[in-house]
């Protein structure tokens, strides 16, 4: 039986603009993540955890913390564009066109807008991406850019695979 190497992410050099990439996971927000979410980060807005209160806004229930949601779509692209990421530059752009709700599931797509060698590090690209964050009837939720360093091809770090029998 032949031993077969698992998925090692992308390298700079795989990056083209123009590229589409449509994430492979969705992921349903359940309440939890939303309430604990928002307590762990001490956002204190009673529309992400109080569902009294919620049912008194113009949602009337509560409304997915925003942060968590631009976490989760992020998270989502990782296995297409940073598995070898060295770092994220920034978000920009951040829009958030429509609310997201518990029970919502979130689907993304990322398309490539720039890639360019580094100047001052050979071994690592420059990639600038637009995130689109969409939930289960193909509204948009979130999007932004995102600029990420990411290893060239021959630079990427192994881990170490030690299988003790």
């Amino acid at each position: 039986m032949a031993v077969k190497e698992g998925w090692t992410g992308r390298v700079f050099e795989d990056f083209e603009v123009g590229d589409i990439y449509e994430h492979p996971l969705g992921r349903t927000v359940l309440d939890a993540d939303n309430i604990w979410f928002s307590l762990l980060t001490q956002n204190t807005n009673p529309i992400h955890f109080d569902g009294e209160y919620s049912k008194r806004t113009q949602f009337k229930k509560r409304l997915v913390n925003s942060c968590f949601t631009l976490a989760l779509v992020t998270g989502q692209s990782v296995i297409d564009l940073t598995v070898n990421g060295v770092a994220n530059l920034g978000w920009d752009d951040v829009k958030l066109p429509n609310p997201l709700f518990e029970g919502d599931t979130v689907y993304s797509r990322t398309e490539v807008l720039e890639a360019r060698a580094s100047k001052t590090k050979a071994s690592i690209g420059i990639v600038r991406v637009k995130t689109t964050g969409y939930n289960q009837d193909g509204v948009s939720v979130i999007e932004f850019n995102r600029t990420f360093m990411v290893y060239r091809r021959g630079h990427v770090p192994k881990a170490p695979r030690v299988l003790k029998k």
